[in-house]
């Protein structure tokens, strides 16, 4: 608490759990301000349907380069200076981008992945249970398998990951230097350029290929490969701590386990939704910045005030979920807004469902007497990153 305005972001208690304070918030003022890194006072906003109403309001603005924008650190501000995504422009910029991956992403083709996701799901663990008792399955399981996947759909070389795994923990790290995360992002982005340009040459059968194909000469490689480093990094990093993080909450749920090992395909959509809500992997909230002044929650917030939509906590709404703190996986939490919400909704959310549904589906019922090997408390949690999770999962069987 600084002159009255409370830090953000606040400390977690529970693993699984927003911080207190922000419950507290959401009761009592939830349109509030905060006080950021760089001494900044944005707006808050910490209910459900006012987070939803903010990402969805055209007198708000996601373009980061606007003054007033809340970056969650000085390394994310230099990156985004450096190169800056779909996600962070608004209208025909925002939309022209958006529309260029829209087809690769479609529910039928997310769909059409199943039996590949399938067979690597069921190979891992294979070699999982081939391999050493205990195992650490963030290595082992729980980044392999959307790496494997999303190397296959951009075109991005499996064997390249530990240096796209390795650039990624810099690129989110919560404490890293702006020169450590430009450095980052430039090492990435020259990678990604040279493979769009020799994919120009002997284009094969994925995004990167299509891309560079249709593109190269209206943008520069180096702007697919912005857009191909969006893709890279969230499409492995994000789903790579829900199977993690989930594993440990369903761990530490017996009954919930027992549910989703033993359910059919309508049980495992419904707890790939609820562990979404539940846990929240994108904790630092969606920041956005006023275009226009509006009143939100019996304040009045002006052009270039900085908007943090707090969707962890808004996904704990008791207004909207009944006994929102519980895990319950057959609660209809669909409408949930881990991955956003309006015109800049998460554009692979159909490919981490499909994902999440095959792992949980398949990994507690192949390894039905899964276990932590360590104490929960002993647990490293990625407090110091911008997506949420545990840094290494030991596990025995």
């Amino acid at each position: 608490m600084t002159d009255g305005v409370p830090a953000f972001p606040m400390t977690r208690r529970c693993p699984f759990d927003p911080p207190a304070e922000l419950g507290e918030l959401q009761r009592d003022e939830p349109v509030s301000r905060v006080k950021l890194w760089n001494g900044s006072t944005p707006w808050l906003v910490t209910r459900f349907e006012d987070v939803r109403t903010v990402l969805r309001d055209p007198r708000v603005s996601a373009d980061s380069d606007r003054p007033g924008y809340p970056h969650q650190s000085a390394a994310s501000a230099a990156r985004r200076n450096r190169v800056k995504s779909f996600i962070n422009m608004d209208g025909a910029e925002h939309a022209a981008q958006r529309k260029l991956l829209t087809g690769d992403f479609l529910v039928k083709k997310m769909e059409a992945l199943r039996p590949a996701i399938q067979k690597i799901v069921d190979d891992l663990i294979d070699d999982l249970l081939a391999g050493p008792n205990p195992a650490d399955l963030v290595p082992s399981f729980a980044l392999p398998v959307p790496s494997l996947v999303i190397c296959e759909l951009l075109g991005v070389p499996y064997e390249d990951r530990a240096f796209f795994q390795d650039i990624t923990k810099v690129m989110i790290a919560m404490d890293a230097t702006p020169e450590e995360a430009v450095k980052a992002t430039d090492e990435l982005l020259a990678y990604l350029s040279r493979l769009v340009e020799r994919k120009a040459v002997a284009p094969g059968d994925d995004v990167l290929s299509r891309l560079a194909v249709s593109q190269l000469g209206t943008m520069t490689a180096e702007q697919i490969a912005g857009m191909g480093q969006l893709l890279l990094v969230a499409g492995h990093e994000t789903t790579a701590n829900m199977i993690a993080l989930g594993t440990v909450a369903l761990l530490e749920n017996p009954a919930q386990l027992d549910l989703v090992r033993d359910g059919d395909p309508e049980l495992l959509r419904s707890a790939v939704e609820e562990l979404l809500r539940y846990l929240n992997i994108t904790h630092s909230g969606r920041r956005r910045v006023a275009v226009e002044d509006f009143e939100l929650g019996g304040q009045t917030i002006h052009a270039g005030d900085g908007i943090i939509g707090a969707s962890d906590v808004a996904n704990r709404d008791d207004s909207v979920f009944d006994s929102p703190d519980e895990l319950d996986v057959t609660r209809g939490a669909r409408h949930h807004v881990a991955f956003g919400y309006g015109v800049h909704q998460c554009l692979g959310q159909t490919l981490a469902r499909v994902e999440l549904q095959v792992v949980y589906g398949t990994l507690y019922r192949r390894i039905p007497s899964l276990r932590l090997a360590v104490p929960v408390e002993e647990l490293k949690f990625k407090h110091d990153m911008l997506v949420y999770g545990v840094h290494s999962l030991p596990v025995t069987w």
